[in-house]
């Protein structure tokens, strides 16, 4: 027997090394069978379920699954809430859910909002997709929806996902860089995979800095059924739209949080809901069936597709409110198991080979993370319903099931007897589905566009969106060490828009490469407005804090007028001074909320000064002031000024234009950003 790495003397020992070396030529399993398709999972036909009998998915993400304990290898770093959800539109013509079932039915929930790549020690702020997922306690028992702020996905199928976190986490040789994609491995990996490009373009937009966990959508990803009581099926997809609007950070802003406090978005979520400002999110869905996705131009089982809200209306049902934080970090927001695989009667799954591959995942990581199969008896994963079945035993059971039957049917208990009529009529029952065709290891047709979305998403969004696109690949590729990896992502970007990817070249250096070759080629889509977050841009103070700078000397009644007008507005004044005890101020005293050094404008929406002018000389000499009137205008948000201040306003090269007011006026400006001085300041 010869096989290269095998050492006939050494035996085992030799194999042992030729493993940990990986002298293979050939992909192969952990038991050295020869993988001739590691791109394609199995299924039933091109557009089939994937297979149970899938031995190299299961293996490759059961390994991946396992790879570390006891953090989450993915969404590591969460912040979470409880709260409930609201019924507003009954939909029983669509779907049989307990929780669609009534207007005004309430539900509780558990929500998780998340980082994708770093770890549990990273910060909040770097750019990454969002988790969004929501545990609902229905009295069918638990339906978690898990999903992202981002309505696509970087792959078509799930036997990648193990490749695409391996690809973004750190590199495996030097354990850097953390929470970050601005790094050879993930670059190298989604230029070689095509099919990546419409949700690298949402990581290079703004979605991928959300300014507050309560500013951002969520999204099923998915396409899903709903099921009503006759059993007729209809394609749904799910959307999750914030009360207080979609906002991001610009990058700048981004990367300074970082800085100035780790937990921004764990923070800001915490003392809204401690504060009585509860977050809230209205609940929409995209129904559509069989014979209007046979019309569209793309494949709804294909996860890197969206559905624009333009072609199929989104219709709102329902509201979710967070009110309550955990009572503890550890056992509630840490311990949460979120699974695809749990659905309740009346939601039912498609073939999306994506989703199928994580009903077997989220499910089997779950041993690893929490230690034992009786996760689910966890207060916070337990269902609010009763539940009972013939699972007996395991490590950590805290159930004491009694009784002498541990099987069924029997005819010793209760629990085994006849289900009754209830559980025939109200359980779940998977929707019949004709299944037919070759097994085999193949993507669908349907799926080859892999371009003609991303130039919709990139084409939909205002031109002060599409600049930050091109500064963020811009960045991005200029942390790639790899030349031939830089070109390869232009050579993909000339498929999106040539004047994208010329204006990345020339920020790069780089000479144009050819265009790649598409599978198929990318058509032009009608233009989708509610794509941009510009161009949806709620206008309000509500949900949003202004920094008000003063120090000794200040008019107090300027400064009590200022925090009225940002309170009556909705929104909160966190008042900034050089030193945070009592200050002399004209007409009183006053402490500050926080200190100048420790405050930068980065924290909040927009700033006021309201400043003497001998403080405003003063601070026009102190960094940390200077720093906190040019971020802010750099970041593109509103100032209000008195007079006494205008000297440190001269001293930062701030200059009288849009979005510098007036104190009186601060209030109705603090509402916007100013996206027309990121031209003047080029």
């Amino acid at each position: 027997m010869t096989r290269q790495g095998y050492d006939s003397e050494r035996g085992n020992a030799g194999e042992t090394q030729q493993m940990a070396t990986g002298g293979s030529p050939v992909l192969t399993t952990n038991h050295g069978t020869p993988i001739s398709d590691n791109q394609n999972s199995l299924r039933a036909g091109d557009r089939g379920p994937t297979l149970l009998e899938d031995f190299i998915l299961r293996e490759k993400i059961f390994h991946f699954d396992h790879e570390r304990i006891p953090e989450r290898i993915v969404h590591a770093r969460g912040s979470a809430a409880h709260g409930y959800f609201e019924c507003i539109d009954p939909i029983p013509d669509l779907s049989r859910a307990s929780l669609f079932a009534q207007k005004g039915n309430r539900i509780p929930v558990f929500a998780r909002f998340s980082t994708v790549a770093g770890g549990a020690g990273s910060v909040d702020t770097p750019r990454d997709v969002r988790g969004f997922a929501v545990k609902f306690y229905t009295e069918d028992g638990n339906w978690d929806l898990v999903g992202n702020n981002i309505p696509v996905f970087f792959i078509q199928d799930a036997i990648k996902f193990p490749d695409l976190i391996h690809s973004v986490k750190m590199e495996a040789d030097r354990g850097f860089p953390q929470a970050a994609s601005a790094h050879d491995t993930f670059w190298d990996f989604v230029s070689l995979m095509p099919e990546s490009m419409h949700m690298v373009l949402w990581a290079m937009s703004d979605r991928a800095i959300p300014r507050s966990l309560r500013m951002m959508q969520g999204f099923g990803v998915h396409t899903f059924k709903l099921v009503n009581a006759e059993g007729e099926e209809t394609f749904v997809k799910f959307h999750w739209r914030p009360k207080l609007g979609t906002q991001s950070l610009v990058w700048d802003e981004s990367a300074k949080l970082q800085g100035a406090d780790n937990d921004y978005h764990r923070r800001d979520l915490w003392n809204s809901i401690a504060t009585g400002d509860f977050p809230e999110w209205e609940f929409g869905i995209q129904t559509f069936d069989a014979a209007t996705a046979d019309k569209l131009p793309f494949d709804v089982l294909d996860p890197t597709k969206i559905i624009p809200e333009e072609v199929i209306p989104l219709r709102i049902i329902g509201r979710m409110v967070l009110d309550r934080n955990p009572d503890n970090h550890f056992a509630e927001n840490e311990q949460v198991a979120f699974l695809p695989s749990n659905v309740v009667p009346g939601i039912d799954f498609t073939d999306d080979p994506l989703l199928q591959g994580r009903l077997f995942s989220y499910l089997d990581t779950q041993k690893s993370r929490l230690g034992t199969t009786n996760f689910h008896q966890i207060p916070i994963n337990a269902p609010k319903c009763p539940f009972a079945n013939m699972q007996r035993d395991g490590m950590m059971q805290t159930m004491v099931p009694k009784g002498r039957s541990n099987y069924e049917p029997n005819s010793l208990d209760e629990a085994g007897e006849d289900p009754g009529p209830r559980a025939i009529e109200s359980g779940f029952r998977t929707s019949p589905q004709q299944v037919e065709g070759p097994k085999l290891r193949i993507r669908a047709e349907s799926f080859s566009d892999h371009f003609s979305q991303a130039r919709l998403f990139f084409r939909s969004q205002t031109e002060s969106e599409q600049a930050h696109i091109v500064s963020a690949f811009t960045f991005e590729l200029s942390k790639v060490e790899l030349d031939h990896v830089r070109k390869r992502v232009l050579s993909l970007l000339r498929n999106v828009d040539e004047d994208l990817a010329a204006q990345v070249a020339e920020g790069l250096a780089l000479e144009l490469p050819d265009r790649a070759a598409p599978a198929q080629e990318p058509v032009d889509l009608d233009i989708s407005d509610a794509l941009s977050i510009q161009k949806n841009w709620t206008a309000t103070l509500e949900g949003r804090t202004v920094g008000v700078l003063f120090d000794e000397g200040s008019d107090k009644a300027e400064l009590d007028q200022v925090i009225k007008s940002v309170e009556s507005a909705g929104g909160k004044a966190f008042t900034v001074a050089p030193k945070v005890g009592g200050l002399s101020l004209k007409g009183g005293k006053m402490k500050a909320d926080g200190q100048l050094a420790g405050s930068p404008s980065v924290l909040f929406d927009a700033v006021a000064l309201v400043l003497a002018p001998e403080a405003a000389k003063k601070l026009s000499r102190n960094g940390a002031a200077v720093a906190f009137v040019m971020d802010a205008f750099s970041h593109l948000k509103a100032i209000g000024v008195n007079e006494g201040a205008k000297t440190l306003l001269d001293r930062a090269g701030v200059e009288p234009g849009p979005g510098i007011t007036g104190l009186d006026e601060l209030a109705d400006a603090a509402t916007r950003r100013y996206w027309a001085r990121e031209a003047e300041m080029e």
